[in-house]
């Protein structure tokens, strides 16, 4: 059976939609980062990053939630377009990798983590997640899918991290994101995303971002003291 490492943050949430939408049995192992247990060395052998999502398909490891996604979907030949469609695919697959999840992820942090309030980098990545979730959303405005006209694994791609849109940039910004929202409504109302989403609620992960939490998941910080 597929060994699923997660945790309840949004590139392990797409890959349980993944998990949920094609029906695969897997084993999940819960990874509570703000306790350390990405430094445990049954991660680090799947991940030598020490991150989630990854997994163990017998005798594959794969990490990275889009190399998994478009692992598991050329595997079981699910949610995947047309082979015509393959670039677009891969394009945009790449995209949500190298720009909307790390301009998201560092907006976050110095939204809501930062331990000094740092203005320039704030605004640097407030700007850049709203132009990437405008990019999306013009995207959106042509096709209902964002690879032509069929459900697939870069509409999870994309759901992974644009559900949290209000936590990201604050609420205001569904006001100009119409497109990337009903996508969202969409994905999160299928039964498959309900079950990815409730995965986090069926194991006990810390939720104090404590001195503990900021010891294991910001080690920038013991180097700078």
């Amino acid at each position: 059976m597929l060994k699923f490492y997660f945790n309840g943050s949004p590139n392990p949430t797409k890959v349980a939609l993944f998990l949920e939408e094609a029906g695969l049995p897997y084993e999940a192992v819960p990874i509570d980062t703000r306790r350390g247990d990405q430094f445990k060395p049954a991660l680090l052998a799947v991940n030598p990053n020490g991150k989630v999502p990854a997994i163990v398909d017998g005798d594959v490891s794969v990490f990275d939630s889009n190399a998994i996604l478009l692992y598991l979907a050329e595997k079981t030949g699910k949610f995947l377009p047309p082979p015509a469609a393959r670039g677009e695919l891969l394009s945009w697959l790449m995209f949500v990798a190298s720009g909307v999840g790390p301009f998201s992820g560092q907006a976050v942090h110095f939204k809501h983590h930062a331990t000094e309030k740092v203005g320039y980098a704030n605004n640097r990545y407030q700007y850049e997640a709203q132009r990437h979730y405008g990019i999306l959303d013009a995207r959106l405005a042509k096709n209902r899918y964002m690879v032509g006209n069929a459900y697939s694994i870069v509409d999870m791609d994309v759901w992974g991290w644009a559900r949290l849109v209000p936590f990201i940039m604050g609420e205001e910004a569904w006001a100009k994101l119409p497109n990337v929202k009903r996508l969202v409504d969409e994905v999160s109302a299928r039964p498959a995303a309900v079950r990815a989403v409730a995965l986090k609620d069926k194991h006990t992960f810390k939720a104090e971002m404590d001195d503990e939490a900021r010891g294991h998941m910001f080690k920038h910080l013991k180097k700078a003291s």
